[in-house]
């Protein structure tokens, strides 16, 4: 029995074995090692400027003083890590460009934080995203909070801070957990003694390290595949160009709808209320800087995402022309990418060199990010209101302790991390992990995948490269010509689209909470803080005509909330701050004299 062959797939290998140490040389470990030295550099600085006069506030918040630009810069670098670098190239490659549309999601996921999260974080002056939960809540939900994000951040940096170290051994034979080592305690030591603003700064250099790497690699590959509009034509030519696929079904992997709608669901769990993005924003200057520092990162995201993406389309149109070594077509998927830059620019010192720093730059913008925001919610939720004696003694050498503890305790992650599959899946369901019923569909997907030995042929229409290290005898011994049915029962819930992670488990966390606050009484007689809801039915009121507003706005419950949520926000600013408890009564006492009703404000919430 036979199976067509694409004629898509690459020429066979050859037996080159240039690919090696021998083609990282003396000027790219220069380059490499350079980028270390000026991250440690920058941390360095911002560490020991001032020192013996830093505060608390200066480690974790820098302050509240930073600028828009390098607000901006930071979240691209948390978001852009070497996991997205290596995975979206390889994406785009095997499978087409139907990932491209995720930038439909970009607006939506940016615009919803920037007018409903921001304001609402900023003016409650916090400093941990799940004191919020307690205001709102309870101190219970909080530390479940806090508790849930600590554990899938250690997980996810064990993925981060494994991958590109993995990459740069594959290719240079560079010792790998001499890599981690070196890239762990770098990072940490910058990220623990200088705080978040040694980790913004040095964001915005690593920033600048990974847009240059990727801009070599598509400016050379161009050149010598005859220019982009000839790798716009080859991947056309070979299916490589998706269109608008608008199946709904959320089990397929990738559609418009999952990359445009769910893809929103992932980009609010990620810049809406991850710590280490909300940080960010919480540490600008003025309420305004931090709106306009999620409306830069906007047109940023599509340029990386574009960069991306025409990697993965130059890496297909080479090796219609190029045949792979061996090493590359027995390389795993997250490898790929790196053995096609290395062969790309073999001959070109310095460029190599430039291309492993920017996977480096990824890494350690993502992960000393993790490091900050990991020591801000132990401080902030788990040590200062149990244990405030603690934290009040020695709160500086605390909170850079609790960041260098975090530091070690990632590096043994790292190891857990070589175990895993494909590094862009695997990061994004560790990321979105924290529920039970995320863990059950992730996990059974990763079970469900590993018990099939043959991957499915891809959706949405793209063909499929044959493993390069396959002959087609072989293939049409072990393929049979059969169609693949659809899985059925648990291993069609486990073929949800990860994309779709996100919204099924806030779907989860709301109807369950709702379900349960409705059977035990919800606030059961407690006031709610309006500092806590935004106030949609008065937003939606402004967008109609003034005679509409007049007949549907019946009463001035709407009006007194914006007032109490403005007199609570005026009282945080002036200074007038304490713990969740103080925040709670300032908020209530407003309400008291201005005669809210906290009733409008849970209708308000319904809406």
């Amino acid at each position: 029995m036979s199976v067509g062959v694409s004629t898509s797939a690459p020429l066979s290998p050859t037996s080159d074995t240039s690919m090696g140490t021998s083609t990282f040389s003396l000027v790219d470990y220069v380059v490499f090692i350079l980028l270390l030295v000026l991250s440690l550099a920058i941390g360095l600085y911002h560490a020991f400027r001032g020192w013996g006069r830093h505060t608390v506030g200066e480690l974790l918040m820098a302050n509240r003083k930073m600028g828009c630009l390098p607000v901006a810069l930071s979240l691209l670098a948390t978001f852009q890590s070497a996991v997205a670098i290596l995975g979206v190239p390889s994406e785009i490659y095997r499978f087409g460009t139907q990932y491209w549309f995720l930038g439909c999601c970009y607006f939506l996921g940016l615009l919803i934080p920037a007018h409903i999260f921001i304001p609402i974080f900023y003016r409650l002056h916090l400093t941990s995203a799940y004191e919020y939960l307690e205001l709102r809540f309870s101190k219970t939900v909080r530390v479940c909070g806090t508790m849930t994000f600590i554990f899938q951040m250690v997980i996810y940096m064990g993925v981060v801070l494994y991958a590109p170290s993995l990459a740069l051994n594959a290719v240079t034979g560079f010792d790998l957990w001499l890599s981690v080592l070196t890239l762990g305690i770098v990072c940490t030591i910058y990220t623990s003694l200088g705080g978040l603003k040694a980790v913004i700064w040095t964001d915005v250099f690593q920033t600048l390290v990974m847009f240059l790497g990727q801009l070599a690699v598509i400016i050379v590959g161009s050149a010598k595949v005859g220019g982009l509009g000839h790798v716009w034509a080859v991947a056309s030519e070979h299916g490589r160009i998706s269109g608008i696929e608008l199946d709904p079904d959320p089990f397929v992997r990738h559609t418009f709808w999952t990359l445009a709608f769910g893809g929103v669901f992932m980009m609010l769990s990620l810049y809406g209320v991850n710590q280490a993005q909300v940080q960010r924003y919480l540490s600008s200057r003025t309420e305004k800087a931090a709106v306009l520092s999620c409306y830069a990162v906007f047109p940023c995201q599509q340029v990386a995402l574009c960069m991306g993406c025409l990697i993965g389309l130059v890496m297909f149109a080479y090796y219609q022309e190029n045949p792979m070594s061996i090493q590359q077509a027995q390389a795993a998927p997250d490898q790929f990418v790196l053995y096609f830059v290395i062969d790309l620019l073999k001959g070109l010192p310095g460029l190599p060199g430039l291309f492993v720093a920017c996977l480096f730059s990824g890494s350690l913008s993502t992960i000393s990010s993790a490091f900050n925001s990991l020591a801000t919610v132990t401080m902030e939720d788990l040590i200062r209101p149990w244990f405030p004696e603690f934290a009040e003694a020695r709160p500086i050498m605390l909170s850079r302790g609790l960041a260098f503890g975090y530091g070690l305790l990632c590096l043994g992650m790292a190891y857990i991390s070589s175990q895993m599959g494909p590094v862009l899946q695997g990061a994004v369901v560790g990321l979105l992990a924290g529920l039970v019923m995320a863990f059950w569909i992730g996990i059974g997907s990763i079970v469900t995948s590993m018990g099939s030995r043959i991957s499915p042929p891809p959706t949405n229409g793209s063909s499929f490269s044959l493993p390069s290290n396959l002959t087609v005898a072989t293939v049409t011994t072990l393929m049979p010509s059969t169609t693949l049915s659809k899985p059925t029962g648990l291993r069609r819930l486990y073929s949800l689209s990860y994309l779709w992670y996100s919204a099924h488990n806030s779907t989860t966390v709301i109807v369950v909470g709702l379900i349960v606050s409705l059977l035990t009484g919800g606030m059961r007689g407690r006031s709610l803080n309006p500092a806590t809801i935004y106030p949609v039915w008065s937003k939606l009121l402004a967008l109609l005509p003034l005679s509409c507003q007049k007949r549907l706005h019946s009463g001035s419950h709407s009006q007194n909330h914006l007032i109490d949520g403005e007199l609570f926000s005026k009282k945080l600013r002036n200074g007038v701050l304490g713990d969740s408890r103080d925040k709670e009564a300032m908020a209530l006492d407003g309400m008291a004299h201005q005669g809210s009703n906290p009733t409008c404000v849970l209708h308000e919430t319904s809406l």
